[in-house]
């Protein structure tokens, strides 16, 4: 980019069509100081910088174009999950073009392989990456329009106004941009500059915004890929081993369940015996009546025992016992289940030569790519349809019911709509990996003078690499893993507070299990042993934990959010024995949060029995500060940070996988205890921080480790103990009998009793 080319001016394409069709350069220049060197890795360059910068040479295929009937069009390449990016990114088309937000319609891009990097959704990276692309295409359109207008009028373009999707001039005359859609388009592709409406002059962004697909969503009106009518496709499930990744053996009565009502096909596949019927009912009744003999998964006989003991050992050392005072802890998190709202489904028509894919996906590149090497069909022949999904915190990353799906389609020639079952999800999905976290701070007076935290965890699986087949494949290397690991480690762990020397080492072990990032990669674990520790620091050091943290806080924007929360959640009243408030931070992605709770660990409280449910300890208040630079839709933000909130919550207290001889025990909701209505503060509060930034910073994965972290240290203080395992309910909770797993288990679960 020039010299001439200042912080809103940019050089973006009117590209060669027959209407008027847009797009970006690239990105901005990086910010003034951007690039110095610093004690913290992250302050340098962290993950989000990362993907952002992996982005920006494709950012120019990123094309809004604008309709003869007055609609402006965008496909965004990234996956709409639930978070509201086809909001957002709605009102980036609608500010910049002067338009309706009515009239922006946002779509899904297909896998597009030519964008490389640019499709994947992760790491709270979309509205970072595509902020500026997405503005700059719009308004070199809004530019391209009032040309034409000025053509069309004979008025000079400074004479123009666009407003509300119609041009004016000043005596009254107007054009609808709809009709100056074909006027305004180009015969050829040529670069031009533009100007960035200037913030001051925002009216759609920063402005609360309801989601375009609400009204869709609670009408039921709302299309996923189970509600794709593609024709000739049937429902289709699979009948998956007891164990993980477990392989089949014989099936004993192939013959005997083809003939079963509704069912259509019965074959063996890489992953279980799939089966196709005429309603999902009859699927799940053909099953349950498969007789299976299983080989042994990738987990046999392992157990959560088994595991921290795998654990312990690829601990890496701390180093000697320290010659000053020192606060150590150890702190055990749990596996955890990866399963979003909507269960993982895909439709696929596999025929001679060609295939066809829908599916929600976060890397829809690689599973083009991987799709078509394991069908035996060149790249250019699978065809992935990218569908709106019902939530994935991760799990969408991985596209392996859109595997299966095909798979099973080509075996049987016939077009299949491929969903998995709750309980398939919870024991052979993805799950956040179990880990450990060792912690060691020493000091001396009224100084902290180091920090180590040595964490170790079950293997991540970070198989979707940077979202195509190279990076994909280099992650699954015996080496590259580790690579892989270690990057999205030391790029996404900070450390916020004045510490002295720090270190933050990760060690990983185990591949047993199908894992995942679930809504962040490390954060929650790490914060959470992170806060703990500070606050047995300040118990130490004779300060409170508020004003302790406010003292050490490395910059004026961390102290803020924090000092919000503590005046807004009254840090510091009087409160009845056996309960108590904590408080936390938690810093990721160029954005900031710090929670206040309460929680009562009273034993009327802990011992409440709740209808197919669990107590325990209850947060009755939440207070939450979130600052993440420019803000986009805040009504967005604040739900998504409500979201946050409930998960940081379940990660605390109640939501954990119990493994047993290979598999977990857990098989649906009804015995995997995320935040409930009973565990929902009554006092919730989101607070989004005024910014003067420019640019918006990452937010959807930035307040999960801030609120289990405050609830963490909320039960210490209540309690009188650290919590060293999380989450806190799970070695209180306990299943008998001992259950048998089949495949797919009745509901509710036959043999499974969960009890206190």
């Amino acid at each position: 980019m020039g010299e001439s080319i200042g912080r809103r001016r940019f050089l973006g394409y009117v590209l060669a069509a027959p209407i008027l069709v847009t797009a970006a350069e690239f990105g901005p220049r990086p910010a003034a100081g951007a690039g110095l060197p610093s004690p913290d890795l992250t302050k340098l360059v962290d993950l989000n910088d990362m993907l952002t910068a992996a982005a920006l040479p494709t950012s120019g295929l990123i094309s809004v174009e604008v309709r003869p009937d007055g609609t402006v069009s965008f496909a965004l390449p990234r996956a709409e999950v639930g978070q509201g990016i086809t909001t957002s990114s709605a009102m980036l088309v609608a500010e910049e073009l002067a338009v309706p937000l009515d009239r922006v319609r946002v779509a899904l891009a297909d896998a597009r392989p030519e964008l490389l990097f640019n499709q994947l959704t992760g790491a709270s990276n979309t509205t970072v990456a595509t902020y500026t692309p997405i503005r700059v295409a719009a308004a070199i359109a809004r530019r391209r329009l009032l040309d034409a207008a000025a053509a069309e009028l004979g008025t000079p373009v400074d004479a123009l106004t666009l407003k509300g999707g119609v041009v004016s001039d000043r005596s009254g005359r107007r054009v609808e941009i709809g009709a100056l859609a074909e006027k305004a388009a180009s015969t050829r592709t040529r670069q031009v500059p533009v100007e960035l409406t200037a913030r001051e002059n925002f009216t759609v962004i920063g402005r609360p915004h309801n989601r375009i697909d609400a009204l869709a969503a609670v009408t039921g009106r709302k299309v996923f890929a189970m509600d794709l009518d593609v024709p000739g496709a049937k429902p289709a499930m699979v009948c998956r081993p007891p164990t993980i990744n477990g392989r089949v053996g014989v099936v004993a009565n192939l013959a005997e369940v083809r003939g079963m009502p509704g069912v259509t096909d019965v074959c063996v596949i890489s992953t279980g015996v799939a089966v196709r019927a005429e309603t999902f009912g009859q699927c799940i009744d053909a099953v349950r009546a498969l007789r299976v003999s299983w080989k042994p998964g990738t987990a046999e006989g392992k157990s959560d025992e088994s595991v921290l003991k795998e654990l312990a050992a690829a601990e890496l050392p701390i180093g000697p016992p320290p010659l000053v005072p020192a606060v150590e802890g150890r702190f055990t998190f749990s596996f955890r289940g990866n399963s979003a709202l909507e269960p993982n489904c895909a439709v696929a028509d596999v025929r001679p030569g060609r295939a066809e894919i829908w599916s929600a996906l976060k890397a829809p590149i690689v599973a083009k790519q991987a799709i078509a090497a394991k069908l035996g069909l060149p790249p250019g022949a699978v065809t992935v349809h990218v569908t709106e999904g019902g939530g994935s915190f991760g799990r969408k990353l991985f596209h392996d019911a859109a595997a299966e799906a095909a798979e099973f389609s080509q075996k049987i020639g016939k077009p299949v709509k491929l969903m998995w079952h709750r309980a398939d999800d919870s024991r052979q999905g993805r799950t956040h990996p179990m880990a450990t976290s060792r912690v060691r701070a020493t000091y001396l007076g009224g100084t902290v003078l180091g920090y180590q935290q040595r964490h170790t965890s079950v293997s991540t699986d970070l198989g979707h690499g940077l979202g195509e087949i190279i990076t994909a494949m280099a992650a699954r290397l015996p080496v590259g893993d580790i690579g892989f690991s270690e990057t999205f480690f030391q790029l996404s762990q900070s450390m916020p507070y004045d510490f002295g020397f720090s270190t933050q080492l990760l060690s990983e072990t185990g591949k047993s299990f199908n894992t995942g990032s679930m809504r962040n990669v490390y954060s929650p674990d790490v914060a959470c042993a992170r806060e703990l520790v500070v606050d047995q620091l300040a118990g130490k050091m004779g300060k409170d934990p508020y004003r302790f943290r406010l003292d050490f806080l490395r910059d004026e924007r961390s102290r803020a959010v924090l000092r919000k929360v503590a005046e807004d959640g009254e840090w510091g009243r009087r409160m009845p024995e056996g309960t108590a408030q904590g408080i936390a931070f938690h810093g990721e992605y160029k954005a900031v949060s710090a929670a206040l709770v309460e929680i009562d660990c009273r034993p009327e409280t802990v011992g409440r029995p709740i209808r197919d449910g669990v107590t325990g300890p209850r947060v009755t208040k939440a207070v939450f500060a979130v600052d993440v630079g420019l803000v986009v839709n805040p009504r967005g933000l604040e739900a998504q940070m409500m979201g946050c909130v409930m998960d940081g919550i379940a990660l605390a207290l109640t939501s954990s996988l119990h493994l047993r001889d290979g598999y977990f025990l857990e098989a649906s909701w009804d015995n995997y205890f995320y935040t409930r209505q009973w565990n929902t503060p009554p006092d919730l509060r989101i607070i989004v921080m005024p910014s003067t930034a420019d640019e918006p910073g990452g937010a959807g994965e930035l307040g999960v480790a801030a609120s289990m972290a405050a609830v963490a240290c909320a039960y210490g203080r209540a309690t009188g103990t650290m919590p060293t395992r999380f989450p806190i309910n799970h070695g209180t909770l306990s299943f008998e009998p001992k259950p048998t797993v089949p495949p797919i288990p009745p509901s509710p679960v036959d043999g499974l009793k969960y009890a206190r």
